[in-house]
């Protein structure tokens, strides 16, 4: 939300706020209903496709990543957002014991109470949170990977134990997509980022393809550049088909929940694309997707959902999910 809004809601919510009174259950509901539609148009979308019964919950958490990315990036002060996350952790702790007292925790309790979630994967966004005050580039792949891993990757885990899918096996690939989706963005913000002073093209593979923090600050389009693109993007649609071309594991789902995780994959590859149709030009035009080209996902999306119902059902002794 605008910084001058979300210094509004500090003020009737934050530390120090006039009123400690909680709200109703149903006002915090309305509450993260209210931020979740009113601030990411796509979510609506989202959360309409999935099943009745989740639709509050994916307010719920929602909210909960919108109060946490907007206490990193809408205050311009890494001091003051390190203070209000470590706040915000408490906040989280807080509600796990019982004692929820912003309205995003009061409404996320019911959701953490109902499917059994565990604190980690909210932590561990926290944790991406603060790392965003701290480190503004970074040297390898294996570092961004790890960052990955607790700014995306959490939100996948969450997804999965709304629909009571939370197992080992499913958080690999769950992991492997967010990831993938991860970078599908930084590739298309590399200007803008780079507009804030962050770079997330590893500095190992700027210099495996002879492109310098100097070319990049420059932001020079050059062969070296070129090359990096593509590599980058090539190396991001491994992450978003982590079975290749064979079926999505997300098949084995019932079939209301198969068509989101569909569109999720499907629009980080729609990024990519986009990448290579401006020939990995990126500091020259962002490359967006259109919202003709975001239907034309969602279509292919229900395509391959119906497709594997429909090969499921011609299986011997394959019953209707």
């Amino acid at each position: 939300m605008p910084a001058s809004t979300f210094e509004h809601e500090l003020s009737i919510w934050g530390p120090g706020a006039a009123s400690p009174i909680p709200p109703s259950v149903p006002a915090a509901r309305a509450y993260c209903r209210r931020l979740a539609t009113s601030h990411y148009e796509n979510f609506t979308v989202v959360s309409w496709l999935a099943p009745r019964r989740l639709r509050q919950h994916l307010c719920n958490i929602y909210a909960y990543c919108r109060w946490s990315d907007d206490l990193a990036d809408e205050l311009h002060n890494p001091a003051r957002s390190l203070e209000l996350l470590e706040w915000w952790r408490g906040q989280l702790r807080q509600c796990s014991a019982g004692d929820a007292r912003h309205p995003v925790f009061v409404a996320l309790a019911e959701t953490i109470r109902e499917f059994a979630i565990p604190l980690e994967p909210f932590e561990d966004l926290i944790s991406a949170f603060e790392q965003d005050q701290r480190v503004h580039e970074y040297d390898t792949f294996t570092d961004l990977a790890n960052y990955c891993r607790r700014s995306a990757n959490p939100v996948g885990r969450l997804v999965l134990y709304l629909f009571g899918q939370a197992r080992p096996e499913h958080f690999i690939w769950s992991d492997s997509i967010c990831t993938g989706l991860q970078l599908a963005n930084f590739w298309q913000d590399v200007a803008r980022d780079l507009d804030i002073g962050r770079i997330y093209l590893p500095g190992e593979d700027c210099r495996l393809f002879g492109y310098s923090r100097e070319d990049l600050r420059q932001r020079t389009t050059n062969p070296a550049f070129l090359h990096l693109m593509q590599f980058e993007v090539d190396r991001t649609r491994r992450f978003l088909r982590p079975f290749g071309d064979g079926a999505p594991a997300w098949q084995r789902f019932p079939a209301r929940q198969q068509l989101p995780l569909e569109m999720f994959a499907g629009g980080g590859l729609k990024i990519l694309e986009r990448i290579e149709q401006i020939g990995y030009r990126v500091w020259d035009e962002r490359p967006v997707v259109t919202k003709s080209a975001a239907a034309r996902v969602g279509v292919r999306s229900l395509l391959n959902v119906l497709r594997g119902l429909l090969a499921n059902l011609r299986q011997p002794g394959a019953g209707a999910t």
